[in-house]
């Protein structure tokens, strides 16, 4: 089996909609994904209906949250929540806090950026979104496309980047609250990329103790972003706190150069997935 567990549509920062991208999961020979798009669900009953046959979809979403150091400032974690039941009211309103977030923060960046005399309208970044999750990803985009840089990479290297002056930051969940936010819905959590360097800071040991202490049930090992002797670490630590391992491209279409289904998760892994989740199920055959 392939299995993917980590993608975004259109609904979020993918620029595929969810019916194309379960389309590209059919025909890349996947058996298994995960739509775990950026705070939100809307994707979720699209994929549903478009899923091809033969094909299981995972619900899931990608959690904004943060770990804040006793001795530093916040670091940026997101936190990979499956299975859990979309009306839990705890969880539902914290991800409507987290988009209402997203998109005055994104406002404020698209201003700064005008402001400083770049071609960025907030406007045609929200109309482009096609009333998706708008974030830094979007407004990436439209500095692509009007020729500022030649990349969304680049785009997150420089202008976006936490240093650069038109930066704003926002108002992340605890990542021990998101944890025991989706282990309320029936979910199950997994740290996601924590290792990846190349994007920045990252936690250490103590915190993904913290993490498994609090409730978390998974690590997110074999990851793009992961170079070998992060994943062979990450692996060893889940060994040692008991938690499931699992892999995935962390797929955004046009928005990045990795192709879906890049890292794969194991199905015993995924069986243990599915064993822990209460709050909703796979769609399947």
């Amino acid at each position: 089996m392939r299995i993917d567990l980590h993608t975004h549509s259109s609904v979020s920062d993918g620029t595929e909609t969810p019916a194309a991208l379960m389309a590209t999961a059919r025909d890349a020979g996947l058996d298994v994904i995960a739509l775990t798009d950026h705070d939100t669900t809307d994707g979720w009953i699209l994929a549903a209906a478009e899923r091809p046959a033969g094909l299981t979809v995972v619900p899931g979403m990608e959690l904004s949250c943060r770990w804040f150091p006793e001795d530093d400032r916040p670091i940026s974690v997101h936190l990979l929540a499956y299975l859990f039941d979309p009306e839990h009211p705890g969880l539902m309103s914290e991800r409507t806090r987290l988009r209402e977030e997203r998109l005055g923060r994104g406002e404020k960046i698209a201003a700064a950026l005008t402001a400083a005399g770049y071609p960025v309208s907030w406007e045609r970044i929200v109309e482009a979104s096609e009333g998706g999750v708008v974030g830094r990803p979007h407004i990436a985009r439209a500095l692509v496309d009007t020729g500022v840089v030649e990349s969304v990479d680049a785009a997150f290297a420089t202008l976006l980047h936490p240093r650069s002056p038109h930066y704003v930051a926002k108002r992340d969940t605890d990542v021990r609250t998101g944890i025991a936010l989706v282990r309320a819905a029936g979910g199950v959590p997994v740290f996601a990329h924590g290792l990846a360097t190349k994007r920045g800071r990252v936690v250490g040991d103590d915190a993904i103790r913290a993490m498994a202490d609090a409730g978390l049930l998974g690590l997110e090992v074999d990851h793009p972003d992961h170079s070998e002797e992060e994943r062979a670490h990450l692996r060893g630590l889940a060994r040692k706190l008991g938690l499931i391992t699992t892999g995935s491209s962390d797929y955004h279409g046009a928005n990045k150069t990795t192709p879906i289904g890049a890292c794969t998760t194991a199905p015993e892994a995924l069986e243990a997935l599915l064993a822990a989740g209460t709050g909703s199920v796979p769609f399947e055959d």
